[in-house]
């Protein structure tokens, strides 16, 4: 044996230690293989043991969904949730006061720029696809604390002109939403953090558009916005040459509560503060000026049209925002979305429903067209200046479901290529960037 060869040098070196009194004895040869099996039988097992692939019920064990299979009826043991628990928003991030020194973090260690490749980028307001070369370097998705960001928020709403924060018990302060439940200041609004998100491919000499997202009710940016909804992702594969910023509403709460971004100017406060802070991720401060100057496109998830109404309205910025994409999003403040859409010609309004705000969106639709604007009910084809854009989704396509999956799988990457496909739609941001 191949194995056993190593082992008898070991046996003689022993016998020969033995002291020189005992007597010597020649053992039979087939005591020498006796000997041999007894040590070497259940070296074996061990080994064959170490091959193998762990037992299931160990791994089971292993897991915080295992404590309570015992008590759970056997059709509802193997659920995705008993095998992979969500982790909790605080889990995964510091808080607000933290965030800072964690995106410093990340910019410093990001790669240096290796080997010039090309590849196709699309380019937001010159043609579909261009050939370009440029630098490697990797996307980014991180968060960060913004002063100017929805929450916390101490004003008042401007519907009820009352105090926001309109319940008190002890030393908390909370808000009771429209629903009649009571969320609290320290727990649900007062998270100040954005998800930015710059791709790999984005370059900021050339046209390119700043994405702003409000997401719906009862979602974390972490969790709903990246993981679930798969916004950064959707961006990138677009392919076009915009950067995200995803502010967090009211935290993981069924309330719509637009914060600061409720008050005239919040909004333009809001991108204002972000160029900084995208020119650091960018990793070049220098580019401030150029997203400083960039096109804004607003998209509203369900309970995100709060906000992205009040930003129409009294955001402070009209003419940067070059488009509006609303995902089941039309539950009020039609008046606010009709005024935008008759003062803005030049940019585009899309509305994808489901039968939850249909009979809201069918309302806006006939506003709009006793004002004399041209309303179109299909997706095909590319957008252009002045586009207004209603699309219904059928019968089981899920509300929770719709940034993922409307019309068409990833609809906001369907929005931006074809938001891309029309020079007009966005203007030149990056020319004062380039000519410096």
């Amino acid at each position: 044996m191949v194995g056993a060869n190593p082992k008898f040098p070991i046996v003689d070196r022993a016998s020969r230690a033995m002291s020189s009194a005992m007597p010597r004895r020649v053992l039979p040869l087939r005591c020498h293989w006796a000997a041999m099996a007894a040590l070497v039988v259940p070296l074996s097992f061990v080994l064959v043991q170490c091959g193998k692939a762990p037992n299931p019920e160990m791994l089971a064990a292993n897991t915080d969904g295992a404590k309570s299979r015992a008590a759970k009826p056997q059709a509802s043991v193997d659920t995705f949730d008993d095998r992979f628990p969500q982790p909790q928003f605080v889990d995964r991030f510091p808080r607000a006061g933290e965030s800072l020194p964690q995106v410093q973090r990340q910019v410093a260690l990001a790669p240096q720029p290796r080997a010039v490749r090309t590849e196709p980028v699309r380019v937001a307001s010159l043609t579909p696809t261009l050939t370009l070369p440029r630098n490697e370097r990797e996307e980014l998705t991180t968060l960060v604390s913004m002063k100017s960001s929805a929450f916390p928020y101490f004003g008042t709403n401007p519907r009820s002109e009352e105090p926001f924060l309109n319940i008190v018990k002890g030393d908390r302060k909370g808000h009771r939403s429209y629903s009649g439940k009571v969320y609290w200041q320290d727990e649900t609004y007062n998270d100040s953090r954005v998800l930015v998100h710059v791709p790999e491919t984005f370059d900021v000499r050339k046209p390119g558009v700043i994405v702003v997202f409000f997401h719906g009710n009862g979602a974390t940016l972490e969790r709903d916005v990246r993981d679930r909804q798969l916004v950064p992702q959707q961006i990138s594969d677009s392919g076009v040459n915009a950067v995200l910023l995803a502010p967090q509403m009211a935290v993981n709460a069924a309330d719509s509560s637009a914060g600061k971004f409720w008050q005239p100017g919040g909004f333009k406060r809001f991108i204002e503060e972000s160029a900084s802070h995208l020119a650091r991720l960018y990793g070049d401060p220098k580019s401030a000026q150029a997203f400083a100057n960039m096109p804004i496109v607003i998209v509203g998830y369900s309970g995100g049209f709060l906000p992205t109404a009040w930003s129409l309205e009294v955001g402070g910025l009209p003419n940067r925002v070059r488009g509006v994409f609303l995902l089941d999003a039309v539950y009020g403040e039609l008046d606010k979305f009709a005024s935008w859409i008759e003062k803005n010609r030049t940019g585009f309004f899309v509305s994808a429903y489901t039968r939850y705000t249909k009979r809201h969106d069918l309302e806006l639709m006939q506003m709009l067209r006793d004002r004399g604007i041209t309303v179109t009910e299909s997706m095909d084809g590319p957008l252009k200046p002045g586009s207004v854009v209603f699309v219904q989704t059928p019968d089981g396509v899920t509300h929770r479901d719709y940034v993922t999956q409307a019309w068409t799988e990833h609809p906001v990457k369907d929005v931006l290529v074809k938001m891309a496909a029309t020079p007009a739609l966005t203007r030149l941001a990056g020319a004062p960037y380039a000519n410096r």
